[in-house]
């Protein structure tokens, strides 16, 4: 089975001009993103999708492979499922472009979700019992069944606890998804639904329209750079070497 990494990255942001060629311990984020990437056992190739010249040349300048994609896309999917137009592959990992140290292992188990013939999109979740980070809406919130297909995604916390002899498990989604290659095609094409306008999420699109989304559970945490601010923080708690 082939499965295809791709890495959205686009120069404009509203918080964050430029962030993917930001400089994090010698090294721009774009590079080590991609150098993460190439270490999951489970990927047939690793490519950056962007619409940006200064983003291409950088990939290039490292030895990475790189595509040159349309600038109106409006998310990350969208600019995958045209990379991945005449590349060869069975399904697609989306990889996050500013997150520079995710974890091979991630890629890896979100990777074999896709040995069932079932999972049309997968996507990571981790067990969270903090309740002032459960109540961030920039925290995005899943309930799922009992064979962890998703149910609903939200900025509020989810489950409601009304009884307080209830126990059940707080997730939060670990933004990075998988789709076979077939169904990138078909939600690109869908239209904007209600949930997803209300919350401001993606995924609720494809829920809305009848798709499943599989989860896996990690023990990973997720650490994305969105701003400036976020940069300060990562250079303070990680050595990066």
């Amino acid at each position: 089975m082939k499965i295809l990494g791709i890495i959205p990255a686009r120069f404009a942001s509203t918080r964050f001009p430029g962030k993917p060629l930001i400089d994090i311990g010698g090294k721009t984020m774009i590079r080590r993103v991609y150098e993460q990437a190439k270490k999951a056992a489970s990927l047939s190739d690793v490519i950056v999708a962007t619409d940006d010249q200064r983003i291409y040349d950088e990939v290039i300048s490292f030895g990475g492979k790189v595509v040159m994609t349309a600038s109106h896309h409006q998310n990350g999917s969208e600019r995958c499922a045209e990379a991945s137009i005449n590349i060869p592959a069975d399904a697609v990992i989306n990889i996050q472009g500013d997150e520079p140290f995710i974890h091979s292992e991630q890629i890896d188990t979100l990777a074999a979700l896709f040995a069932d013939p079932a999972c049309q999109i997968g996507t990571l979740i981790k067990v969270c019992n903090d309740r002032a980070l459960l109540e961030k809406p920039s925290i995005i919130k899943v309930t799922v069944d009992k064979n962890l297909k998703a149910l609903y995604f939200s900025r509020s916390v989810i489950p409601y606890i009304r009884n307080i002899d209830t126990y059940t498990a707080f997730y939060k989604h670990i933004g990075i998804y998988g789709y076979r290659i077939d169904v990138l095609k078909e939600i690109t094409k869908l239209k904007a639904t209600p949930l997803e306008l209300a919350e401001s999420l993606e995924q609720l699109r494809w829920l809305e329209n009848g798709y499943s989304i599989q989860t896996a559970v990690t023990t990973h945490e997720s650490i994305s750079i969105d701003t400036p601010e976020d940069l300060e923080k990562v250079k303070s708690l990680i050595d990066i070497g």
